[in-house]
């Protein structure tokens, strides 16, 4: 199994807005009740999470020119329609690290595998102080598995991960498919969370779910997740002297970047899905 390292800490753009003093990790808008009130924006449609202060401050200029009514309806103060304020709130951002690696045999695919590995644990090790998940999709064969469900816990991924098969065709177009399935039901789970899907492959599949051709098919799928909104990068394995670009074009498909990693290693892997995470 890849080197297990200690993540470094990221701060967000946003995160800087919102913060004023050390955290452990960024924020992100909610339309949740919940959350800290960092800001008021007018009222639109049904009132709801009244922000009471910003109201009579947007209230109070008007109260000499409301003095007639207050007069005849014997009141203090004065507040329209457009006075009223709805609170503005963040709350920390839950990100999933959705691993997707590809098991199909080559030369390369066990120090892909434990690259994965590695990196899956060291990532894990900072998630108790935050709110992320990661999970691990490897596809070979005929079909993808979920080999780690989105968690948090180290111990449970250090018991799925001992082993994970390999060898056979690869099923690129199965494992895109499934990817959207996970990350679909984590946000089901939770509307406000960012998955990010880290595909490690040479994009070359040659398994087809419908009978179209499998690249084609790849290519579609790659689109679906795109249109879906979930954020992609892909690692790109294949051997220079072969390379025909096509992790890059599934790349581009996926609205995301590709990456050729000089040395595959877990800390290098981290580093760069970390890279991935803050932009």
């Amino acid at each position: 199994m890849g080197a297990v390292i200690t993540p470094q800490r990221l701060a967000t753009p946003l995160d800087q807005l919102t913060r004023r003093t050390a955290g452990k990790r960024s924020y992100t808008l909610t339309k949740r009740k919940r959350g800290r009130y960092v800001r008021a924006q007018p009222m639109r449609g049904r009132p709801s999470d009244l922000a009471f202060d910003a109201t009579l401050r947007s209230a109070a200029p008007h109260q000499r020119q409301r003095e007639a009514e207050r007069t005849r309806r014997n009141l203090a103060f004065v507040v329209r329609r457009y006075d009223l304020q709805r609170k503005v709130r963040v709350r920390r951002a839950a990100n999933l690290l959705l691993f997707v690696v590809d098991a199909s045999w080559s030369m390369a695919t066990l120090q892909r595998i434990e690259t994965a590995k590695g990196a899956v644990l060291s990532l894990l090790h900072d998630a108790y102080r935050r709110r992320d998940q990661v999970g691990l999709i490897t596809f070979r064969g005929q079909q993808a598995e979920v080999v780690l469900s989105p968690t948090s816990s180290v111990e449970l991924a250090q018991r799925v991960l001992r082993e994970v098969p390999v060898g056979g065709k690869t099923p690129l177009s199965a494992a895109l498919l499934a990817a959207h399935h996970v990350c679909t039901l984590a946000r089901r789970r939770d509307p406000e969370v960012t998955p990010l899907m880290i595909l490690m492959t040479d994009g070359n599949g040659n398994v087809s779910l419908t009978g179209r051709p499998a690249q084609e098919e790849a290519q579609h799928l790659a689109s679906l997740l795109k249109r879906s909104n979930i954020r992609s990068v892909v690692i790109d394995f294949e051997h220079p002297a072969t390379n025909v670009g096509a992790a890059r074009k599934l790349a581009a498909a996926l609205g995301g970047h590709c990456y050729s990693l000089p040395e595959l290693r877990a800390d290098v892997l981290v580093r760069t899905v970390l890279q991935e995470k803050q932009g």
